[in-house]
């Protein structure tokens, strides 16, 4: 081997050593804490540096991003005596890595007693409901104490947030039961509200359905009275214009009168006085018609139709004893009927007399006329 080539290699070696050692390349959010001889030198930057060889050495390489730190559950007692457990997630991010790395032997241990220590101050003088239900105050408070006493070791506390809060389980169940006690108390004021809105809305319709009713039928009142009245009207201008007689009058009353005790709640009947000008009037009425168109045989023998006619009335002469406004004591119904038989009766003889009448006066038919 020649004697040349083993220091020329040699040399190489320590070259390569000795750029390899001046030659620091540092990755993108890195930083690296430079000593010379033991003492704090420089921080290094991203990028291409160069160090001192065997004098300069690397101490520590620390990450400036923002870091993501998710301490145990601790227990911490509330006002209440209540012992539970909270577990808390930091944001932070290191600001000055020679702080970090010189300030403070391990800043995540710090940290994280450090938010146990506050924590507890912060809870023991808050209950357990407070405490559940004000977890942006314990952030905010955590935060500006960590803030605060993080800033000299090179370190921002970005965010705080508690990621849990644990009570014991006997607490967890007496609030599971005031929690269904009140959603049972909601659920029965709410059905409460509900039955009294459809009440008032059930008792607005039926107003509204009694009050159409009885518009509704005040309408139909109206109308039949209009009705009734333009008959009234109408019947009583064809009566004037046609000029009837007195005695066709009276014996529609009479057929009218039967109609007034029909109804089942009359139990005392007037007999109108005028009923007794209307029976002679319809008698006379056919009585004088009758007497136009007799023979002579009838006419010769009025003393036996004045005993027939007697004869044929009834025991004291219903015309002749009453008076106008006289009460009856009879039931109505059979008031009305005996009324009416009389009337009718009278009628029927007033008519068969006329028939009878008319029967004789008749001209002889035309076979009979020929045949003589």
């Amino acid at each position: 081997m020649d004697p040349v080539l083993i220091p020329t290699l040699v040399a190489a070696i320590v070259v390569v050593f000795l750029v390899a050692a001046t030659v620091r390349i540092v990755p993108q959010a890195r930083r690296y804490n430079i000593e010379r001889f033991g003492r704090y030198r420089r921080t290094l930057q991203p990028g291409l540096n160069f160090v001192v060889p065997v004098a300069d050495r690397v101490n520590t390489k620390l990450d400036v991003r923002e870091q993501v730190y998710s301490s145990q559950p601790k227990p911490v007692i509330t006002e209440d005596n209540l012992v539970v457990n909270i577990d808390t997630v930091l944001y932070y991010q290191i600001t000055d890595p020679r702080a970090a790395a010189y300030e403070v032997a391990d800043y995540l241990q710090a940290i994280d007693q450090l938010t146990v220590t506050t924590l507890r101050n912060v809870i023991g003088s808050m209950d357990l409901e407070e405490t559940l239900t004000s977890r942006e105050e314990i952030n905010a408070r955590l935060r500006a104490v960590l803030d605060d006493a993080t800033g000299k070791w090179g370190i921002r506390v970005n965010r705080v947030e508690i990621k849990a809060i644990d009570p014991p389980h006997t607490i967890k169940e007496a609030m599971e039961k005031q929690m269904r006690a009140e959603r049972d108390k909601r659920a029965a004021i709410l059905h409460a509200e509900g039955e009294r809105q459809a009440k008032i809305l059930t008792a607005e319709g039926t107003k509204q359905k009694d009050i159409l009713e009885a518009q509704g039928t005040q309408q139909a009142m109206i109308l039949r009275a209009d009705g009734e009245a333009k008959a009234v009207e109408r019947v009583f201008q064809a009566v004037h214009r046609n000029n009837a007689d007195p005695k066709i009058l009276a014996y529609k009353y009479l057929e009218t009168l039967p109609h007034l005790a029909k109804s089942d709640n009359n139990t005392f009947w007037v007999i109108p006085g005028e009923l007794t000008e209307a029976v002679r009037a319809v008698t006379h009425a056919f009585g004088d018609q009758s007497a136009m168109g007799l023979p002579r045989s009838a006419a010769a023998r009025p003393e036996e139709s004045a005993a027939e006619a007697e004869n044929d009335a009834p025991d004291g002469d219903a015309a002749a004893e009453l008076e106008p406004g006289t009460p009856l004591s009879l039931d109505a119904a059979a008031a009305a009927d005996e009324v009416a038989k009389r009337a009718a009766a009278v009628v029927s003889d007033a008519k068969a007399e006329a028939e009878a009448a008319r029967a004789s006066q008749a001209p002889p038919d035309r076979g009979q006329t020929s045949g003589g």
